[in-house]
């Protein structure tokens, strides 16, 4: 929670009860970082699949379980420890996840994001497709999205 809260405001961040939820609903999604020495947890990613195209406000909450013939895997929150951002954490944790996406023979990965996060998805593959109509933090948030091709 620690990093979580770290990587979004207060309006942002997942609850505590939402983040148990995800990791007792969708642990098949949920990815983490560890360091090689000391094992410590210092980033994650977690989503959810679905079949809508582009996330809802109440995705952030609701937690049901991956369906597995669902179009699209989302990125409900991806965050890395301060003390190791702008090593690769990221990006590696993405890498990871489009191939669980690729794996789980989903059509594309999509997410929202704060305008200033673009330029770190579009360096990762994912294209801007516009404002999002979410209202979440009272914040304008873009809708994003990597495509995902099989290899």
């Amino acid at each position: 929670m620690e990093i979580e809260r770290n990587g979004y405001s207060v309006a942002e961040a997942a609850s505590l009860s939402t983040m148990r939820t995800r990791l007792e609903t969708i642990n098949d999604s949920f990815l983490i970082a560890r360091t090689k020495d000391s094992d410590d947890v210092i980033g994650f990613v977690v989503g959810a699949a679905t079949n809508e195209r582009y996330l809802e406000d109440k995705s952030y909450e609701e937690v049901v379980p991956n369906k597995h013939d669902a179009q699209y895997l989302s990125i409900l929150s991806l965050a890395v420890h301060p003390a190791v951002q702008g090593c690769g954490i990221g990006t590696q944790l993405l890498t990871a996840f489009a191939q669980l996406g690729i794996q789980t023979e989903r059509k594309a990965i999509i997410l929202t994001c704060l305008e200033d996060k673009i330029p770190f998805y579009q360096k990762n593959g994912y294209q801007d497709e516009g404002v999002s109509t979410s209202e979440r933090a009272a914040e304008k948030w873009h809708k994003m999205l990597l495509p995902l091709v099989k290899k």
